[in-house]
């Protein structure tokens, strides 16, 4: 599934060049997760990109179809949502759309999102009054740093679907891939929607 997601992410533009990765848990007991290598290309997920990794984001064990690559700095963050979240997949995108109003709204710590319909597809939310907050933290290489202000942010808004890093993209995540896809697909859109009101104000 991994492979038609990257596919179909590629295509809509989210994941250009080796933009974005997608992790999914293999197990609990002791946290492993599979998660797509650094430099692979999302729309054409091999076998050898994708790595099992542990609760520190190092790869472990033997790799996925003998893959000689190495997991992202970013698996941190993977790991905290995981854990933070108890999800089971984590997609990373790094669309326009997301990107622009990561900067936009950057300043303001996050981007409220009400009215529309297509809010009932983030899990849990059964009509368009909700009011969705996407947090948004400026970006860091401290990546170690930054997955500790991702754990206290996803801790502070426990109703979040998502979090925006600023001019970087999209991390959502769900029970299981599926779900995790509808989300991607539902903040793309609402995103791309915003934007362009924003634009046309």
């Amino acid at each position: 599934m991994l492979r038609e997601i990257g596919r179909d992410f590629c295509a809509r533009g989210w994941v250009l060049g080796t933009s974005g990765n997608f992790s999914a848990v293999l197990s609990r007991q002791p946290l492993r997760l599979a998660i797509t290598a650094s430099g692979a290309s999302k729309g054409d997920i091999r076998l050898s990109d994708l790595l099992t990794i542990g609760p520190d984001g190092r790869a472990v064990g033997k790799p996925a179809g003998k893959s000689t690559g190495r997991p992202s700095a970013e698996a941190h963050l993977h790991v905290t949502v995981v854990r933070t979240r108890h999800a089971s997949a984590v997609l990373h995108t790094h669309s326009v759309w997301s990107t622009m109003l990561s900067e936009l709204h950057g300043s303001r710590g996050g981007l409220a999102i009400g009215g529309f319909e297509m809010l009932k597809g983030l899990e849990g939310v059964a009509t368009h009054q909700h009011s969705e907050w996407l947090p948004i933290l400026e970006n860091d290489q401290d990546i170690r740093g930054l997955a500790r202000r991702v754990q206290a942010t996803l801790e502070k808004f426990p109703a979040a679907h998502g979090f925006l890093l600023r001019g970087h993209g999209l991390y959502t995540w769900g029970d299981n891939l599926a779900q995790a896809r509808r989300h991607v697909e539902i903040f793309e859109f609402l995103l791309e929607t915003t934007g362009r009101m924003e634009s046309h104000s």
